[in-house]
């Protein structure tokens, strides 16, 4: 194929568009710790983008997009040798794996959001320069790069296994293993700033249009579904958010809607560019309701996932990828049509596909982590979390005048 001037246009803002998204978390994420973690949390997410980045381009291309066989790509690429400028699709070949690269750091720094406030930070880089290795790369391959889910006919659009999924599964072993924080149960552990979490979902929303539309690698008409759909699919979660609150008596509050619109984003984006609009709202809508209740479930037991990465990324995650065997449609994308259109073995390989992740993810994520552990530490001493991160893992805070609490 020969490179398409509109296309290469629209993939240079969609790549732009998914790097926003990894300091858009940082805010969504560091408003909602502690003012003593605001500045380490938030630099989970922006060291995400140098050490991902560059074992990225070093290897993890390769590893997800080169030939190689069912399972992993080969070395091929290693360094990215034999990417240029030649046309990948219609687009530039260096375009095709910047894009991919952003990808790659996002679900990196989701994973950050489960060991807030007591993952020592060299501890916390190591693992995600790894797990973007051994982890992300496969599956990525797997699903995008011609591996066996792909040969299987998996549909994931934009991400929901690959990113969403696999990135929850690997915080919840990081939950298990770090273990929770010292004063978890013990005393309120609030938002320091909601207004910095508005801003982050805000800025992921927008970001999302990227990450969605942009997988459609064109400016075409699939990308224009995919955005369309991605408009939509977190305003239903929303609405039916706020409902949930107020039937159980709560007043809807700011984190919430943030959480929502986060978890309908979520939702929509393995089925963005395979399914209708009015499918986009009942997807939405339907995603709310494991996510809301498994939140309120977390909250109660000892299980220390400090920003609900569990709840929100990978229950929706997981809702979005077999809703897609439900109202995936032929007619709109020519892939295969879903269960609520005559094809429901579709489901079943969906739901393969998320059980293929989940395996995957857990089981290395959870040698890596012991691994990392007998050379370093994982987390910070009481003391170190007593002060807050800001100051033992970084020097500074990030505000002079607060009170640190």
């Amino acid at each position: 194929m020969t490179l398409n001037a509109a296309d290469t246009a629209w993939m240079l803002v969609c790549t732009a568009l998914v790097l926003l998204m990894t300091p858009a978390l940082a805010f969504f994420y560091g408003g909602l710790v502690r003012a003593k973690n605001a500045l380490n949390t938030m630099m989970m997410s922006f060291a995400a983008i140098g050490f991902v980045g560059v074992a990225w381009a070093v290897l993890g291309y390769s590893l997800a997009f080169a030939t190689g066989n069912d399972w992993i790509g080969d070395f091929s690429r290693f360094a990215l040798k034999g990417v240029g400028l030649e046309a990948q699709g219609t687009i530039p070949h260096y375009l095709f794996m910047a894009y991919q690269g952003t990808f790659a750091i996002i679900t990196a720094a989701l994973i950050s959001g489960a060991i807030v406030e007591r993952m020592r930070f060299p501890a916390y880089l190591t693992f995600i320069t790894l797990w973007s290795l051994v982890v992300y790369a496969p599956i990525a391959h797997w699903v995008w790069g011609g591996g066996w889910l792909f040969k299987m006919g998996a549909l994931d659009f934009a991400g929901g296994t690959v990113v969403h999924v696999n990135a929850a599964v690997a915080a919840l072993v990081a939950v298990i293993m770090v273990g929770p924080r010292r004063d978890y149960g013990k005393a309120a552990l609030l938002p320091h700033n909601v207004p910095f979490t508005l801003l982050g979902a805000g800025l992921l929303y927008f970001g999302w249009f990227g990450f969605n539309a942009g997988s459609a690698l064109a400016a075409n008409a699939i990308a224009g579904l995919a955005f369309t759909t991605t408009f939509l699919a977190p305003m239903a979660t929303l609405v039916v958010w706020t409902f949930l609150d107020v039937m159980r008596g709560k007043s809807p509050t700011a984190v919430g809607a943030a959480t929502a619109l986060v978890v309908g984003l979520v939702a929509i984006t393995p089925a963005a560019g395979f399914i209708g609009p009015m499918s986009a709202l009942a997807l939405g809508g339907i995603a709310a309701i494991p996510s809301y209740f498994g939140l309120q479930w977390r909250a109660k037991t000892s299980l220390d996932d400090s920003l609900d990465v569990v709840a929100a990324h990978g229950l929706g995650g997981t809702v979005g990828a077999l809703l897609t065997g439900v109202f995936a449609q032929k007619a709109l994308n020519g892939v295969q049509d879903g269960a609520l259109f005559g094809n429901p073995g579709q489901l079943g390989i969906q739901a393969a596909a998320v059980g293929a992740a989940i395996l995957y993810s857990g089981a290395m994520t959870a040698i890596l982590l012991k691994v990392i552990g007998l050379v370093t530490p994982l987390r910070a001493s009481e003391e170190e979390e007593a002060i807050g991160l800001d100051v033992s893992q970084h020097g500074e805070e990030a505000y002079i005048h607060g009170d640190g609490v």
